[in-house]
């Protein structure tokens, strides 16, 4: 595993939109491993494959709830409901914060490191992180959302 360079605001790469994950092949579980690691490295709770310079639709997500890192390879968010303002930062934008409008429920389809489909029901912080990383996959940052005061 290693740690990699979090892209920052600015950079093209970043509004580019993401391709689909064809294969989990080695190259795929090592670039998710080293998300994982760059994320806890930065102190986060996501990280997209973007903002480490890979245009791959595939985030990782760990909300410290005790249930570990998630990985979210070729997701769809499939339903959004409710809506919550929040603060909102982003490793790729350090030291910006801003109140962004999310659902506060959202059911996600995506596949796991193993390949295995999955569809999650997810809120509140969950649910926050799963909207602002799969923005990443589509060149969308949390500022662009932001709420105007």
């Amino acid at each position: 595993m290693a740690k990699r360079n979090i892209r920052k605001i600015g950079e093209d790469l970043l509004r580019k939109k993401s391709r689909n994950v064809d294969e989990i092949n080695e190259r795929v579980l090592t670039l998710i491993k080293d998300m994982i690691e760059t994320m806890y490295d930065a102190d986060g709770v996501g990280l997209a494959a973007p903002q480490v310079g890979i245009l791959k639709r595939i985030f990782v997500i760990d909300i410290y709830d005790g249930n570990g890192p998630k990985v979210f390879i070729n997701p769809e968010i499939l339903e959004k409901s409710g809506s919550k303002i929040d603060v909102e930062g982003c490793l790729s934008v350090p030291g910006e914060q801003g109140e962004v409008e999310r659902p506060e429920k959202v059911k996600v389809k995506a596949l796991d490191e193993k390949g295995i489909e999955f569809i999650l029901e997810a809120e509140d912080l969950l649910a926050r992180a799963i909207c602002h990383e799969n923005d990443h996959l589509d060149g969308i940052l949390f500022v662009d959302h932001v709420k105007k005061q």
